[in-house]
């Protein structure tokens, strides 16, 4: 199974890939530049996660990784409310591009462990999920700093993996 992972820089991408691969969590995370591949297996699952940076800089090659995934996993930072309409508009660019259509696509609100944070319909609002229709989509709202939900994500990956072309 191989996924890309994209949003914005500082929403938590690569702290979601440490936390599926290892379950751990570090504070002091540098900002991915380029990309990173890592591989993680969960059951009789493979995982490629394709995460990749966030920047503007970096925007224009989302959909170059995100062709061919068995899902886009799109990772929002749901206590940066000032970030969130940016995120919305990449968002629906990178989903209007012919190559992506029909891919699954998953959204995760992060760092619910913070007072500020979105609540899950607010997320699903602002980002305009309900507007999505040439796919599937789900949202979840996780933390990796706490660990919250990232077993249903996981379990969410296996499940889309049997269903991969």
């Amino acid at each position: 199974m191989e996924l890309s992972l994209v949003g914005l820089q500082n929403a938590g991408k690569t702290s979601l890939v440490n936390s599926i691969a290892t379950g751990g969590y570090s504070e002091d995370m540098i900002p991915t530049v380029g990309f990173n591949m890592k591989k993680v297996t969960k059951g009789n699952v493979t995982i490629k996660l394709w995460d990749l940076g966030g920047q503007r800089r970096f925007r224009s090659m989302w959909e170059r990784y995100c062709r061919g995934v068995s899902a886009i996993v799109y990772v929002v930072d749901a206590a940066d409310r000032d970030s969130v309409p940016i995120s919305r508009s990449e968002l629906h660019d990178l989903l209007m591009k012919p190559s992506l259509t029909g891919i699954p696509l998953l959204v995760l609100g992060n760092k619910i462990d913070k007072s500020e944070a979105l609540t899950k319909q607010a997320l699903v609002e602002q980002l305009g999920l309900d507007s999505v229709g040439d796919r599937e989509v789900c949202c979840y709202m996780i933390s990796c700093k706490d660990s919250i939900n990232i077993d249903v994500v996981i379990d969410w990956l296996i499940k889309h993996s049997k269903t991969a072309n």
